[in-house]
């Protein structure tokens, strides 16, 4: 979550209870999470609230997040950039009562996202639209607001389903809170942090609040602004008095010092609890706080990246915002099971690709030290190309994001910042993904010279949109960012930077990303020496790596991509894009390895194994699995991070060889196959330091399965397990080569989300019990509700049969 508003309603709280036809729940401190008891009708042909209102009869009930995309089925009628699943237009409804309603509060509705064209209605009057999915956005219910008996409709428009060159989803998919507060209130993002001064022994603190006064009259308030370490010790502290303009609101800045402050970094993400009260005639009325941290950070042309004055490098990869069979209705719990996966990578910053992700998504890189850039667009005011058949194959469409630009664009990046401004772990704000990308659609007459490897059509295209107008666009929204926050650069990743250096669009940007560009690096740190140059997108070939370690004003890469994702997909049957080092069910493919060997320091060794001397390279397609036929020729390849590595087979040693990564070859034998264990032991000064075994795996005797269950949601008290089911022989190894069809069973208030196997090409209905493992693998998961007790979770597969409890 972003800015966790926490809103006492009085110095002795008094409860919000939301009714409805289905129950009665409490929720405390003013925001209230919205989630349940809401009802959904897909109808397509239905586009008016008032026909919304008087004519749908099949509503179902749904729990937001909701995505009705990923609820399928998949089909080749639909587009290969969105997953080949479908859009249309979703209704969603909401009755409910307010326990000591009170008039003279104030009641807000606040969307974390819903995809796309939002319009939303209380008690048949409209408050908004919201062309942008991926945006928070919030509105003032009061003046519409009764006790009981009160009616939400919210419409997302998603029939362009062809509308983006990766899944999105649809629907309400993600959270959705009401927040009750006085008249006189904090606003919504109206809080702003910053550390403008920090030493070693004393940090600088800024706090800007806005408070809103709805009364018709001036009204004096007492803010109190504190700090606290996580001890709960107060660190800082400061007070004041503010007059409120009637129908108005002040912005306040409140000052005040740290002593010998503890650091936020990647390794120790040290967070302090920031807490805001206003008092009005002695009484508390308002009440926020949220998790900060206290760090400075700095991009030099030459020397690249710094935090708290240490020079280090990016060790990032891009994501997006669906998990394979979830959609992009994610919980928090499995998001904090990726990211502990990433940190076992050695990976320290993530790119938030190409749109502001989940709420809570931002807390966990809070807490768990990484780095973050957060991006806005895609596209801006002229569509891209969107794949349709597959993957640059056929004719693409046009339909997207750019016809709400005009009017929305600077609304939308100035929403993002205000939305996550206040987040420790964000360290620059991105106005756009290639935008740049020759030809689509901007071109320029530098295309017809030079090299560029990106090039749709052949050369300079005149009818297309000039190049110029991305200096222009980019100038506007940089400018939309700075209004709200100056204590971060503002960038953009660049796809086509042979013809943007011809374009006032670098200019504009404090620090310039490059996607695949790293031919480009040195050329344009000799031409334009004061350009704060970094990988903002990447490949995974050594070369790329070393480009940044090798170059001391590069300072980071972003690889594409940790995770697979869903659309952006080749031909149908292919329904997803395989670009991830993690597949989609959340297990790493060799090249995560490969990758690890490169960005921990923690010694390790891992064998991947190859059919062919070809495929040796290929990383992210060979697996770790050591089977096949006695006599058959194997290409083992090693990746590690120690000095040497020894290799047995059976008790046999196979060599030793020094580790050396090369571009013309990397460390490995050539084996022939005999069934048995095939081992691997890193050596450093000649001493064993590591270890890494696969063994020929039997026939499936079991299942194999792991559970880790989530903590509990702060707001709703519900909980997700995950579980990895795997066939395994009777010694405990993976039996990669049978797959066969895994059901669940539930006892108790739990619900099954999802079933993920990591296939990008299974069809099988995600809303399904049951599914057909790949590799020997398959994932669950499992919501267990907060008053549950007892639940059971029965596990099956043809004979097979394990019961879990929880």
């Amino acid at each position: 979550m972003t800015m966790i508003l926490k809103n006492v309603i009085a110095i002795l709280f008094c409860a919000l209870y939301i009714s409805s036809s289905q129950g009665l729940f409490a929720q405390e401190k003013g925001k209230t999470l919205f989630n349940d008891y809401w009802q959904f009708a897909q109808e397509d042909k239905i586009t008016t609230y008032d026909e919304a209102a008087s004519s749908i009869r099949s509503w179902r009930e749904v729990t937001l997040p909701h995505d009705w995309s990923v609820e399928g089925p998949f089909s080749s009628e639909w587009a290969s950039g969105t997953g080949f699943l479908p859009g249309g237009i979703g209704w969603y409804k909401k009755t409910f009562s307010i326990a000591d309603y009170d008039p003279d509060k104030s009641y807000t509705i606040y969307f974390d996202g819903v995809y796309k064209n939002s319009e939303v209605w209380i008690n048949g009057h409209h408050l908004g639209k919201r062309p942008n999915g991926f945006l928070a956005f919030h509105y003032d219910l009061s003046p519409y607001l009764k006790a009981s008996g009160n009616e939400l409709y919210v419409k997302a428009d998603h029939r362009e389903y062809a509308d983006s060159r990766y899944y999105t989803g649809s629907g309400i998919y993600r959270n959705v809170y009401l927040i009750t507060q006085e008249k006189q209130r904090i606003q919504p993002w109206g809080v702003f942090f910053t550390t403008p001064e920090i030493t070693a022994n004393r940090a600088k603190i800024n706090v800007q609040v806005a408070i809103q006064n709805d009364a018709p009259q001036t009204v004096p308030v007492d803010l109190n602004v504190s700090l606290q370490d996580a001890k709960g010790n107060v660190v800082g502290e400061r007070r004041m008095e503010s007059f409120l303009p009637a129908s108005n609101y002040n912005q306040e800045t409140l000052s005040f010092s740290v002593p010998q402050p503890q650091l936020w970094s990647t390794e120790a993400p040290y967070l302090y609890e920031l807490k805001i009260e206003v008092f009005k005639d002695g009484e508390s009325i308002d009440y926020w706080e949220d998790k900060v941290g206290l760090r400075s950070f700095r991009f030099d042309a030459q020397e690249g990246f710094f935090l708290n004055g240490e020079n280090m490098l990016l060790k990032g990869v891009c994501i997006h915002h669906d998990a394979g069979a979830l959609g992009a209705a994610v919980p928090k719990a499995v998001w904090k099971q990726r990211l502990t996966t990433l940190k076992e990578l050695g990976c320290n910053a993530i790119r938030m690709s190409h749109y502001p992700h989940q709420d809570y998504l931002y807390d966990l890189c809070d807490e768990m030290g990484f780095l973050v850039q957060d991006e806005a667009f895609d596209e801006w005011e002229v569509g891209k190309n969107k794949w349709i058949e597959g993957w640059n194959v056929g004719t693409p469409g046009n339909d997207g994001s750019y016809d709400a630009f005009k009017e929305w664009g600077e609304q939308d990046v100035r929403d993002m910042v205000l939305r996550a401004r206040n987040h420790p772990s964000i360290i620059m704000w991105s106005v756009g993904n290639e935008i740049d990308y020759p030809n689509d659609p901007y071109s320029h007459p530098v295309l017809d010279e030079g090299r560029n490897p990106q090039i749709y059509g052949k050369g300079y295209q005149k009818d297309n949109p000039s190049a110029s107008r991305l200096g222009e666009i980019a100038g506007e929204l940089v400018s939309a960012v700075k209004a709200v926050d100056t204590s971060r650069p503002v960038t953009a990743a660049l796809a086509g930077v042979t013809m943007s250096n011809h374009t006032g669009y670098p200019d504009a940007l404090d620090i310039v990303g490059y996607n695949y560009q790293e031919y480009r690096y040195e050329e344009d740190h000799g031409n334009y020496p004061n350009r704060v140059i970094y990988g903002s997108e990447n490949g995974d070939a050594l070369e790329a790596w070393l480009a940044v370690t090798e170059n001391s004003f590069i300072s980071s890469q972003f690889l594409w991509t940790a995770f697979d994702f869903l659309g952006e997909a080749r031909p149908w049957p292919a329904r997803s894009s395989g670009a991830g080092i993690i597949d989609l069910a959340g297990y790493p493919k060799s090249d995560f390895y490969f990758r690890k060997s490169l960005w921990n320091e923690e010694p390790m060794v891992y064998l991947a194994i190859a059919d062919k001397e070809e495929n040796v390279h290929r990383r992210r397609m060979l697996d770790a699995f050591w089977q096949g036929n006695p006599g058959d020729t194997k290409w083992v390849a090693c990746y590690a991070n120690v000095e040497e590595v020894e290799l047995w087979l059976n008790g046999k040693s196979l060599g030793t060889k020094e580790i050396i990564y090369d571009s013309k070859g990397m460390p490995g034998w050539k084996v022939e196959y005999v069934p048995g264990e095939l081992k691997a032991v890193g050596y450093e000064d000649g001493k064993e330091v590591a270890t890494f075994s696969l063994n020929t795996p039997g026939s499936v005797d079991h299942l194999e399965i792991s559970s880790e269950k989530g903590e509990a949601d702060a707001y709703s008290g519900d909980s997700i397990v995950m579980l990895d089911i795997s066939l395994s022989d009777r010694n405990g190894n993976l039996v990669p080569n049978s797959d066969q069809n895994v059901r669940i069973g539930l006892e108790g208030d739990a619900e099954l989300l999802g079933l993920e196997s990591g296939d990008l090409r299974s069809h099988e209905d995600y809303q399904a019990s049951q599914r057909k493992t790949y590799k020997g693998r398959l994932k669950a998961y499992i919501k267990i509700k907060k008053e549950a007790s007892d639940v059971n979770v029965v596990v099956e597969s043809g004979n097979l049969s394990r019961k879990l409890s929880f």
